[in-house]
């Protein structure tokens, strides 16, 4: 381990990925918060030229609230005939002619959705127009298992956007959000997820939408970038680029685009950076002081060094606890093969926290300060690695992937609910979403290899 070359070491931490047996543990309980409400989300419908739209609000508010986490999807199959578009289309059952029978049945109604075969605690009805050459939607949220349509009522709003198929996104993206809010959850919509691909030649930072729409390239230097690191205020991006010849750290301004000042060290490599919560620091790996690649803390433009570890060995990947912004997390090969490590953030208190078997690399802090998500090669498969998730204090750890190729590179989503990683499980390397739990896997890229994904606000 002390005799590997940084360069190389870095290049591998970033490719690293796993198959392992699942230790039982509460952690994702936690996370996940057990048993979900049944919701129903019938496709609306729109007039005029709203119409060609209903699909991409259909199909983005199902999405939204699907992979949410936060409720159980009634399948389409089991919803009732006739669905409501408005609240006044509902239709209250007229009392029973004589004692004992069942109320006589005038139209839609709550229990349609509440009873057999549906079975919902919720419902969402609502309709598409176009007002003024805008798209607007008009949505309710109704709890059905209440036994008046006033109560029943949670919600109902006007959402606008423009008459095309991102307007039809945003309505429905805002729907889902206050949706989302009803039980004190924030929506994804509006995120980015950062990452790395090759599908123009080269390795090259992107960006795309928290569902894996408008993917878009950032850098064009036409040599490897990669491992991308966003400020807190979302203006500004950190990665490792060798266009120079040599790893270093450029800086970009997400809002023009263009290469700002960072001031790198006389070092052989100078990479991996990440922010500290309030944006005033950054931490990096460096080879500023010798061979082995050392952790360092500066001012976002890379000034006023100051370094943090001083092992015989190689130290990269820190990462603050975004709760605390005093304690970091990183990767360090001081004990033979790359284990995760934490510390005070001036250094002082270093403890390991992974086992020392196997290798554990790509840390990422939980918003809530208390849970890591990493890459780990002990477990199911030994020797690839798989993502896992460490309760920091009390080390347990839970294994979230199983059996589908290298998956590597983990980060946590601003709601704490969704993880981002890269796997080769279909052939190449992809990113991927899931929920804390290891369940709901979507593939947000398709084209050639994608991988080191960061999830921003």
């Amino acid at each position: 381990m002390n005799k590997t070359n940084p360069i190389i070491y870095v290049v591998v931490l970033g490719a690293a990925a796993g198959l392992l047996h699942a230790q039982q543990s509460d952690i994702t309980i936690k996370l996940t918060q057990g048993e979900r409400a049944a919701i129903a989300v019938p496709d609306m419908r729109g007039a005029g030229a709203s119409a060609p739209l209903g699909r991409f609000v259909n199909e983005t508010l199902f999405s939204d609230l699907q992979e949410s986490g936060l409720f159980r999807m009634v399948p389409k199959s089991m919803y009732p005939v006739e669905v409501p578009q408005r609240p006044q289309d509902f239709v209250a059952p007229q009392p029973a002619p004589r004692a004992g029978a069942p109320p006589i049945r005038k139209g839609p109604w709550l229990t349609d959705w509440s009873g057999p075969p549906a079975n919902a605690n919720y419902l969402t009805i609502g309709y598409a127009a176009e007002q003024g050459g805008r798209l607007v939607l008009f949505g309710w949220l109704y709890n059905v298992n209440q036994t008046d349509l006033a109560n029943a009522q949670v919600f109902g709003k006007l959402y606008f956007g423009d008459l095309d198929e991102g307007g039809a996104r945003k309505v429905a993206h805002d729907f889902a959000a206050d949706i989302l809010g009803q039980f004190g959850f924030k929506s994804l919509a509006g995120t980015k997820v950062y990452f790395v691909s090759d599908r123009t030649g080269a390795k090259e930072i992107w960006e795309m939408n928290h569902d894996g729409n408008s993917q878009r390239q950032l850098t064009r230097y036409g040599s490897t970038s990669t491992f991308p690191a966003v400020s807190p205020d979302g203006t500004k991006l950190l990665f490792t680029t060798y266009a120079s010849g040599y790893p270093m750290i450029y800086l970009h301004s997400l809002e023009t685009g263009r290469r700002l000042p960072f001031y790198n060290q006389r070092a052989s490599m100078n990479a991996t950076a990440e922010y500290t919560p309030d944006g005033q620091t950054v931490l990096f790996s460096s080879t500023a002081a010798g061979p082995f690649a050392q952790l360092y803390a500066c001012k976002p433009d890379g000034t006023e060094l100051r370094r943090l570890t001083h092992s015989n060995a190689i130290d990269v990947e820190p990462t603050v606890n975004p709760r605390t912004g005093s304690d970091i997390v990183f990767v360090s090969g001081r004990s033979g093969l790359p284990q995760i490590y934490r510390m005070n953030i001036d250094g002082a208190d270093v403890v390991r926290l992974s086992s020392g078997e196997g290798e554990a690399v790509n840390p990422s802090w939980h918003p809530d300060g208390q849970h890591i998500a990493f890459s780990w090669t002990k477990g199911y498969d030994p020797g690839n690695y798989n993502v896992f998730v460490m309760d920091v204090t009390t080390r347990e750890y839970v294994q979230l992937t199983h059996g589908a190729g290298r998956n590597e590179n983990p980060c946590w989503a601003p709601d704490g609910r969704h993880i981002v990683f890269s796997s080769n499980r279909s052939g190449s390397t992809q990113i991927y979403t899931m929920l804390a739990d290891g369940t709901q896997v979507k593939p947000l890229t398709t084209q050639r290899n994608n991988e080191k994904p960061v999830w921003s606000r």
